[in-house]
């Protein structure tokens, strides 16, 4: 089986012979083709010496187009353009660039890879548990082919979705991502496109789907050219905190849409992605209906997404819920753009009551956390339209419990929430550590998406640290705004304490932040596995009741040693215990019950004929039918109800 996106950008092989070439470039008048060689003796990945082995000029079309039809041109040439001005570029749809974001672009023949999953339809969304990795950082090699090599083990944990960090070609050999400027272009400093498609395919051997974060909302600040030919992409009333916007909804957007909604089909249907998670839809903007975010989810719905199951996941602080709306059927509950969106809330009421950390966005949470995180996994939103003290009084989200709780994924670490610290420390390092399996139950039992950052089933060490590969005078910029961004908090007010803050662009930042997988064979860390991989399996043995349960659920809190009614007094004071409970439907009195305690004292609920399937630090109450939980203590109860 073999896959290639047909798009109308970039370079394409010809049927006959050759290549086709177009680049829309209406900011320019001429620009000629290059074919291009690596130098004799010349191996570098970046900065190696080009020779041009041939020049054409290309033929302007209408509407700002630029075409060549090349015959020499065959699969494996190096190319790139030339503009008027004599600036050489790289093609911004390469499929691959082999000597970095300033290097000629490489033409592939996509039809060239022979793919074995053919029969891989997916995995319903109910069914995903998601690892987040950066492949960087995940193996001591920090290639496709090591991470491939690792996907069987995470197969055994329970892992049903890797999610990929971005990684668009980005300036450099190290970065998270998130400054990628040849968004069709898998980095080389991972391994070529062919390792790529491997990993995904040996994925789906293992019954894994494969999500990809992508980012529309800016192009990094290194390795970006569209300016010099094509400012139409920009808008240059808007700005993001990242860069310059993308303008999605001005006189030349057309063209700039297609590029985005084509390199999510492109990914999709050229490598077999299972998914795409949107990285920051709160940053664009766009007044266009559809906006482009809903056109990306009408073109994977109508397009792969009806021959196979086709996921899109969201990152919006605004906390929209239209983005998540759900078509109701007899069957399934099927989302009308987004399946999901990572849940913040639910996280950020988990670090409070873990921590006790209360500055900046978590003073939002710091007053009642225990009823927060009641609301966040019976609703999805804690705010849902409420005003936000941290955001000085503005009202915050949309009503959300009408969704199901599929619609949200819920995390306790992810790449932002570790490596945003300044020093990159996991939650185990800050964490009152008897809580802890109480807060892994909240993500991994309920019925919302759960998501592990790697390394987080083992209580990784580990710091991930914010990282990346400029050059001198951009490298010190971002040294130094990371570092002024930290003076805000109490601790780094002293610059001796921000000094301290590791440089991004060292490549000892980069080697910190690996994973190091022989902790996993030692204490406390394959206990923290050997927990995790319980839950897990109580989850996947949980999966068919969480595909039927079409609506947010109930919570309360309960602060007193037989208080379990479910209209209890909301009550978050210290030794406050939560209960959230979710219908399922198709039966008649079928729920899950999760109950936790982090609270100081024990606490008794009521379980009455219910069935536990998991508890934790919890034993037989007072009665038949009860339950006592310790401080940290856990309990999953399941109704079956009638057939």
């Amino acid at each position: 089986m073999r896959r290639a996106h047909a798009m109308p950008f970039g370079a394409s092989l010809r049927a006959d012979a050759g290549a086709r070439f177009r680049l829309w470039a209406p900011g320019r008048d001429r620009i000629d083709l290059e074919l291009v060689q690596r130098a004799a003796g010349t191996q570098a990945r970046a900065g190696a010496s080009i020779e041009v082995a041939g020049r054409v000029a290309m033929t302007r079309s209408p509407g700002g187009w630029h075409e060549a039809d090349v015959r020499e041109a065959t699969a494996g040439s190096l190319y790139r353009f030339r503009l008027d001005d004599g600036l050489a570029v790289p093609d911004p749809a390469s499929r691959f660039n082999p000597l970095d974001v300033h290097g000629p672009s490489e033409l592939l023949d996509p039809l060239d890879h022979d793919w074995s999953d053919g029969g891989w339809t997916g995995r319903p969304w109910h069914e995903a548990v998601v690892y987040e990795l950066h492949v960087g950082a995940f193996t001591p090699a920090g290639t496709f082919d090591a991470a491939r090599e690792r996907l069987a083990e995470l197969a055994l944990l329970g892992i049903t979705a890797v999610e990929l960090m971005p990684v668009a070609d980005f300036p450099g050999a190290r970065n998270w991502g998130y400054d990628g400027v040849l968004p069709y272009a898998p980095d080389a400093s991972y391994g070529r496109p062919e390792h790529l498609k491997r990993f995904v395919e040996a994925a789906h051997s293992l019954g894994i789907m494969v999500l990809l974060d992508v980012v529309y909302n800016h192009f990094g600040p290194d390795g970006n050219y569209l300016h010099a030919y094509a400012p139409q992409f920009f808008d240059p009333a808007r700005r993001t905190p990242w860069g310059a916007a993308i303008d999605f909804d001005g006189p030349s957007s057309a063209t700039v849409r297609d590029f985005f909604v084509h390199n999510a089909l492109f990914w999709i249907c050229e490598y077999g992605f299972d998914g795409l998670r949107i990285d920051a839809v709160h940053a664009i903007e766009d007044r266009s209906s559809p906006d482009i975010v809903e056109s990306i989810a009408l073109a994977l719905r109508d397009g792969p997404g009806r021959e196979r199951f086709v996921h899109l996941v969201l990152e919006n602080d605004r906390n929209e819920a239209h983005y998540l709306a759900r078509e109701v059927g007899d069957a399934a509950v099927r989302p009308r753009q987004a399946d999901a969106q990572w849940n913040d809330d639910i996280h950020h009421a988990l670090h409070v009551l873990l921590t006790g950390e209360t500055d900046g966005y978590y003073a939002d949470y710091a007053d009642t956390p225990v009823e927060r995180l009641g609301r966040a996994l019976a609703e999805g939103f804690v705010y849902q339209g409420d005003a936000s003290a941290f955001r000085d009084g503005a009202r915050r989200g949309e009503p959300s419990a009408h969704l199901p709780p599929s619609a949200f994924v819920a995390f306790l670490q992810t790449h932002d929430q570790v490596g945003n610290r300044a020093f990159g420390g996991r939650i185990d390092a800050v964490a009152d550590p008897a809580l802890m399996p109480a807060a892994l139950a909240c993500v991994l039992l309920g019925p919302q998406v759960p998501l592990l950052f790697m390394g987080e089933e083992y209580a990784a060490s580990t710091p991930f640290l914010f990282f990346c590969d400029f050059g001198p005078e951009l490298a010190a910029a971002v040294r130094d705004g990371r570092r002024e961004e930290f003076g805000r908090f109490q601790a780094f007010r002293d610059p001796a304490a921000r000094a301290a803050i590791p440089d991004p662009n060292a490549i000892e930042t980069f080697s910190a932040s690996k994973l190091r997988w022989r902790e996993r064979d030692t204490s406390p860390h394959r206990e923290r596995l050997a927990l995790v991989r319980q839950l897990l399996q109580v989850r996947h043995a949980l999966m068919p009741m969480l595909g039927r349960i079409r609506h947010g659920g109930r919570w309360f809190v309960t602060n007193g040693p037989r208080d379990d009614r479910p209209d209890a007094t909301l009550d978050a004071t210290p030794g406050a215990a939560l209960g959230v409970r979710w219908d399922v439907a198709g039966r008649a009195a079928e729920a899950i019950a999760l109950h936790v305690n982090f609270g100081a004292r024990p606490i008794e609920v009521g379980t009455g004929a219910a069935e536990v399937a998991f508890s934790h630090a919890s034993g037989p109450g007072s009665a038949p039918g009860r339950w006592t939980l310790a401080r940290g203590g856990v309990l999953l109860a399941l109704e079956r109800g009638d057939a």
